[in-house]
């Protein structure tokens, strides 16, 4: 919290008006479901993204970030013309917190000249390109304190979505909402069960600490972007499948369809659609499993899900299966890379004796291997969105 108050203190000349935060996020299981209408099981994490805001008479919007020494200021009526076309117009960071003005504007139809101009300074202990969703964690910090400024008055599900079309057309990238629904609804100790296409989200009971386990990060360090490559290719082979089968999303086609698909498809556009097909039905034994026998008997659901991610998918990169390998070989319930691929992290459920032994696992594999040695930590499941100050 203190980063961004004296961020803001040190570039606005005062103290700010308020400190909203959301945190990022783990996907436990449910990888590239969210944007075929299917279901996620994430949960918000520790680390948060804080926004200091003040207001501003000049009906402009004034954007800092720990993310880079300059800032970046334009008309609140500009932003209209500024996204999506003129979005190389301001660096890629910025677009992110403009972004979410714009769509909360247009969201809500609300005239720029009604609302307060304001100073926005970021600070956030997400790691970036990591998989776990800093993107997310400044849209919904930055929507929820524009909500309550500007006494828009939208709920948690409105303003997940508006961080939504922000990462969608503000900044470009053809991501899913599932990330947003997690940052804003999250619980302590608890996981978020989503259907991307109603938008029904329940609270699932996570049971970690009462089992005596731990969910380790091993962040790879290998960056990706979802604004360019291969998630796009991805999705676009996924609404192929989805064309093919004559179904509106992948959500439509079930684990007993697949022998059908195979005949219809080519084979890569196939294994694209069987890691969706089989995912959605991983995320439901997942919940399944954790209601009825607890955390410890989901390991084999995770370790599934990253097989699919490796070989039908094609996200996985061998930093993540190095992870996954030397997590299991140390004893972990269950590892899987998590995230939209192609680097980031992978996740292990790991008991509380056997951490450092994880860890030290997957420290030794990446130089044996001749790899940069990965950034490791815990999660917590946390709370979501909200005020802190």
């Amino acid at each position: 919290m203190t980063g961004a108050a004296e961020l803001f203190e040190s570039t606005a000349n005062g103290a700010p008006a308020g400190i909203w935060s959301a945190p990022g996020r783990v996907n436990l299981i449910g990888e590239h479901t969210d944007y075929n209408d299917g279901f996620v099981l994430p949960f918000a994490i520790q680390q948060r993204t804080h926004v200091a805001l003040g207001t501003r008479e000049d009906g402009r919007i004034r954007v800092v970030s720990t993310f880079d020494a300059d800032a970046v200021e334009v008309g609140l009526a500009e932003l209209e013309a500024l996204f999506p076309a003129r979005r190389s117009d301001v660096p890629e960071w910025a677009t992110y917190p403009l972004g979410v003005a714009w769509a909360l504007l247009r969201a809500t139809g609300t005239d720029p000249a009604s609302v307060t101009g304001v100073d926005l300074a970021i600070a956030s202990d997400v790691p970036i390109g990591a998989g776990l969703s800093s993107s997310a964690a400044i849209e919904g910090a930055v929507a929820a304190a524009l909500n309550d400024t500007w006494r828009l008055g939208l709920d948690r599900v409105a303003l997940a979505q508006v961080g939504r079309t922000a990462e969608n057309e503000a900044v470009g990238a053809p991501t899913g909402i599932m990330d947003q629904m997690a940052s804003m609804l999250g619980r302590a100790d608890a996981a978020i069960f989503l259907d991307c296409r109603s938008l029904e989200a329940s609270v699932i009971d996570l049971g970690f600490a009462d089992a005596g386990l731990q969910l380790v990060v091993i962040d790879t360090g290998v960056k990706h972007s979802h604004a360019t490559g291969g998630y796009g290719e991805r999705r676009a082979s996924c609404e192929r499948g989805a064309a093919i089968m004559g179904v509106p999303a992948l959500r439509d086609v079930s684990v007993a369809d697949l022998p059908r698909a195979e005949q219809l498809m080519d084979d890569e556009t196939f294994r694209r659609v069987r890691h969706i097909v089989t995912e959605n039905q991983r995320v439901l034994d997942t919940v399944t499993a954790l209601r009825e026998h607890g955390p410890r008997s989901i390991g084999d659901l995770l370790l599934a899900s990253h097989a699919s991610m490796r070989d039908d998918f094609e996200i996985s990169v061998a930093e993540l299966d190095t992870a996954v390998e030397a997590a299991m070989a140390a004893g972990a319930v269950g590892a899987r890379m998590t995230g939209g691929g192609f680097g980031g992290a992978a996740i292990a459920l790991v008991a509380h004796a056997d951490v450092r032994r994880v860890m030290d696992a997957a420290a030794a594999a990446f130089a044996a291997s001749g790899f940069a040695a990965p950034t490791m930590f815990t999660v917590v499941p946390s709370a979501g969105a909200g005020r802190e100050a």
